[in-house]
């Protein structure tokens, strides 16, 4: 397949997630306008960053000067799925060379779910790596300008920037009624609502996200360690 054609087929495939990214990219540029910085630390944050929902979450530790321990746990605990379906893009990426460093830097949740069927990947296996090299690009350039657009207007147009920092939790409501209505064991979902519950009511709004996500992830873990277990 030429270059131009490969370009093509990444961009035509990622085109979905743009209408997404760009949205919610404004969202944090509008965000971090709001939070006293100016565009350039925005857009940084998503060209090195680039971790969606903990951009938000990391705007408000910047501004509320959260110590580093704080952040970096919380860090962990937001972005902990990465450590589940990271895993299955092992063998993907097993045979990338140049790309290997940015495709798992990019591997974000709408990215993975690009490319995690192999069926779309190009015939010839030489132009897997470029292709799938393209889409992370392409998916992350969206997120960028999103961000840059949101940072410049909120320095032009007086934005109420109260509640924007929901369009975040707007979007993993989506993908969890999606994920609900497409599979029929719901004991996952159930498990990560129950737990949420718990630790909302026991630790309230301010202190339940660590211990839910700690809680979630190891009752999730139980299964394939009690396998292991017994394999021994």
């Amino acid at each position: 397949m030429s270059k131009k054609n490969l370009i093509k087929k990444a961009f035509i495939k990622s085109l979905p997630v743009m209408a997404a990214y760009v949205v919610l990219g404004m969202g944090f540029g509008i965000l971090m306008d709001d939070r006293g910085y100016e565009p350039i630390w925005a857009i940084c944050c998503s060209i090195f960053i680039y971790a969606g929902s903990m951009q938000y979450v990391g705007a408000e530790l910047l501004a509320g000067f959260a110590s580093p321990v704080h952040t970096a746990f919380m860090t962990l605990m937001v972005n902990a799925r990465h450590l589940f379906y990271g895993i299955s893009m092992i063998g993907k990426y097993r045979k990338m060379k140049k790309f290997k460093p940015y495709l798992i830097f990019a591997l974000t949740d709408e990215t993975y779910s690009l490319l995690c069927d192999s069926k779309d990947y190009p015939k010839e296996e030489k132009d897997t790596e470029l292709y799938c090299f393209l889409v992370s690009l392409f998916n992350q350039s969206y997120w960028v300008s999103g961000t840059a657009l949101g940072a410049f207007l909120g320095q032009i147009l007086d934005f109420n920037s109260s509640g924007i920092e929901f369009s975040m939790t707007a979007l993993f409501v989506t993908v969890f009624v999606e994920q609900w209505l497409s599979v029929k064991e719901h004991r996952a979902a159930l498990t990560g609502l129950i737990i949420t519950g718990i630790c909302l009511f026991v630790f309230g709004r301010e202190n339940f996200l660590i211990p839910a996500m700690v809680l979630i992830t190891a009752i999730l873990s139980l299964p394939y360690f009690e396998r292991r277990f017994k394999r021994q």
